[in-house]
């Protein structure tokens, strides 16, 4: 096994365990280590910190699996996926939902690899260098683990160009998907199109919140932008929304929309779709002086990275500033952002001071962040990319 040694006094974010070595802080190694080879991280003074697979071509240059001088081996992965699905049980002996993420990279200590089920197929991202000569053997264990008829590859993120990897799709054990399935979530039925779709297919890190904000909807108008396929507004139209107004840029997601209102017996007069971008809408709607209850703001990931912050926090801002015109008062902004350089203090400034501009006075009656299956460690932040507020506008 190849050691790599940290520059004096780089050691302490992993004797806190987490799990990123930057290639800032590696003082030598011996060896040549090539992309994905296990290595030992030790510290200046030679103290075995952990190991972790190796990634030159990434500014993280290593990524650990575990914080002991051990072995990354078969016998690990079978043990590390066993433990992920055992402190799932709860949530996947739930009856009225057949869609979870398994496996949540390094919350799960399995650094870079997403896993979510759907029905009966599992999907896969793999966004590390240091698992990628894995995949036959890890889809293997998660095919004898998980009860699943196959198992799709869908590595299409920008972390795989990070990595020097090349993106990857494609069946890596048993069927084929179909080209759309339907999934049970909280009493909904939800097509999902894990070719084509969002992410591994659909946003189920939304789905505890899409049940908590039901509470809210009965007889409301609801306006619900970047709706995407729709799961918020079929959750408050399920839950006696009087209307829901769903908006989104895409129209094969708002076909799927459609398709959705169907699939739960839901009546089209209670819902209207437009096709376009939400800036210019909430703009159309204050110049017809449209009002609603309640509006979602659930937009894509403004900041990929630290550098984008202060161009995304405006992006934020004016969202939420041009959203709350159109609420009522004693009615509620419910706003998302699932930029990772964005933490929750700074999400509540920016819709602070949108509602400042906008001269409403609100509180927030609730906070909201990704569901169980996406758990947060600890000594990773980084895991805490979901952030929600509830707020309810009082004048």
């Amino acid at each position: 096994m190849f050691t790599v040694r940290l520059k004096k006094g780089r050691d302490a974010s992993l004797l806190r365990h987490h799990p990123w070595v930057f290639s800032g802080a590696i003082d030598s190694i011996e060896g040549t280590p090539k992309a994905g080879e296990i290595v030992r991280v030790v510290s200046h003074e030679e103290k075995v910190l952990g190991v972790g697979g190796y990634s030159p071509d990434s500014q993280i240059r290593i990524r650990l699996f575990n914080f002991a001088d051990s072995t990354v081996d078969e016998h690990f992965f079978r043990q590390t996926i066993a433990a992920a699905l055992a402190k799932r049980k709860s949530l996947l002996d739930d009856p009225e939902r057949n869609a979870y993420r398994l496996i949540f990279g390094e919350s799960d200590h399995l650094p870079g690899l997403v896993v979510d089920k759907y029905n009966d197929f599992l999907v896969c991202q793999f966004q590390f260098a240091g698992l990628e000569s894995w995949k036959p053997l890890l889809a293997e264990i998660l095919a004898e683990q998980c009860q699943c008829q196959g198992i799709f590859e869908k590595s299409d993120t920008a972390s795989r160009k990070r990595e020097g990897l090349a993106l990857g799709e494609g069946v890596l054990w048993g069927q084929a998907p179909p080209d759309s399935l339907v999934i049970q979530e909280n009493g909904m039925q939800l097509e999902v199109n894990i070719r084509s779709g969002q992410k591994t297919g659909f946003y189920l890190d939304q789905a505890e919140n899409r049940s908590f904000i039901r509470r809210y909807c009965a007889e409301q108008e609801i306006l619900n932008c970047f709706a995407y396929t729709g799961a918020f507004s079929i959750s408050a139209l399920t839950a006696g929304a009087s209307h829901v107004t769903s908006v989104d840029s895409s129209r094969p997601a708002l076909d799927i929309l459609q398709r959705n209102l169907q699939l739960n017996s839901l009546q089209d007069n209670q819902h209207k779709t437009e096709e376009g971008r939400v800036a210019n809408l909430l703009r159309d709607w204050q110049k017809q002086d449209r009002l609603v209850d309640i509006v979602i703001l659930d937009p894509p990931k403004f900041a990929e990275h630290k550098s984008q912050v202060m161009k995304a926090s405006r992006a934020y801002k004016d969202l939420a500033l041009q959203a709350v015109k159109l609420i009522r008062p004693g009615g509620l902004l419910i706003t998302f952002s699932c930029s990772g350089g964005i933490d929750l203090k700074l999400f509540q400034k920016i819709t602070a001071d949108a509602l400042l501009d906008a001269r409403r006075e609100g509180e927030v009656i609730q906070y909201l962040h990704q569901s169980a299956d996406h758990p947060i460690a600890l000594a990773f932040p980084e895991s805490q990319y979901l952030k929600g507020l509830v707020c309810r506008i009082l004048t």
